[in-house]
């Protein structure tokens, strides 16, 4: 589970997940089952304790089948009635970050039982996020886990960008689209603009932030063949990135946003002091939030359909 901080719905104005209720009652009751928003997934829970503090409701919930360390109050925009309609919302959401890869492991036992075109959806999808930390024994990835669950770099995923991750997993996978390429501006433009929005934020060009969009860069161009993209995409991939040329160079922040998605697995192995995991986890979020600001600039509203129509079949496996 990727954490998030405790008032971090304040942060979000996540208005499509719960609304705001009226000012004196409160929109969900204490026992009840919910949907609720941790990190950029959605896990089911249950609310504990309701109370009405600074005329705003918050509610005390427990992420069912999680250890009670998790247990946290939140707003109402991090929460969702447990609707059918809701639950296809999580799914969608898990089919897109990969969650259900392996039906053995962390959150599919969450879910509703698949159908067996979901199923195949699910082993075409992204691979298997391991920084949700799940604990349970069965997981044969369960050490991993373990070792993810201490040094997760905890990023919290603005609500826009959130619905971001389920428009892009839904015009590819299901409405057949690609993001034509090569894209303007690409992964190493938006970079190159957020150092100048930083160096002239702050006055100056701190080295830190540098090497840190290097780092971005250098997991990008490594990660997108092997778990950013899918299936549906692969071969325009191998038509677009040719010659030695860096994928950074060709995608854009459609496919950059999935890689934070990712980077709390990927960045658990790597030996970083707390202190230092911590500014990181900081700066990652000023991105993240830059990416939000700029999204109608950074982002495409409509993905070509020109692209998947040759050689490809329903797509159920995808």
């Amino acid at each position: 589970m990727v954490n998030s901080s405790k008032d971090d719905s304040a942060t979000d104005g996540d208005t499509s997940s719960g609304g705001t209720p009226p000012s004196n009652s409160s929109v969900y009751s204490e026992g009840e089952k919910v949907l609720a928003y941790h990190g950029p997934r959605i896990y089911e829970a249950k609310v504990q304790k309701a109370e009405r503090r600074k005329k705003e409701w918050r509610y005390f919930v427990h992420y069912l089948g999680w250890n009670k360390n998790w247990d946290e109050w939140v707003g109402v925009d991090r929460l969702m009635k447990h609707t059918e309609e809701n639950v296809m919302k999580q799914q969608a959401l898990d089919k897109k970050q990969g969650v259900d890869k392996n039906p053995k492991s962390g959150r599919s036992a969450q879910t509703k039982p698949k159908s067996s075109a979901d199923a195949k959806l699910d082993k075409e999808d992204l691979k298997n996020n391991v920084s949700k930390g799940k604990k349970r024994k069965s997981d044969s990835g369960a050490e991993k886990d373990n070792v993810s669950l201490e040094k997760l770099v905890r990023i919290q995923i603005p609500s826009t960008l959130r619905k971001q991750l389920v428009d892009d997993w839904e015009f590819v996978t299901q409405q057949d689209k690609l993001v034509k390429l090569p894209r303007s501006p690409t992964v190493d433009d938006i970079l190159t603009k957020y150092l100048e929005y930083r160096s002239k934020k702050d006055g100056m060009m701190t080295d830190s932030i540098g090497e840190i969009l290097k780092g971005i860069r250098c997991y990008f161009d490594k990660a997108l063949p092997v778990m950013l993209l899918y299936k549906k995409e692969r071969k325009q991939y191998h038509e677009a990135v040719v010659d030695n040329v860096s994928p950074s160079t060709i995608y854009g922040a459609e496919h950059l946003l999935r890689l934070f998605v990712k980077l709390p697995e990927l960045l658990a192995y790597v030996n970083i002091e707390e202190e230092t995991l911590t500014r990181l986890q900081q700066k990652l979020l000023d991105f993240l939030k830059f990416l939000q600001k700029n999204h109608s600039t950074f982002f495409l509203s409509a993905y070509d359909g020109s692209k998947v129509s040759e050689g490809k079949g329903k797509g159920k496996d995808e």
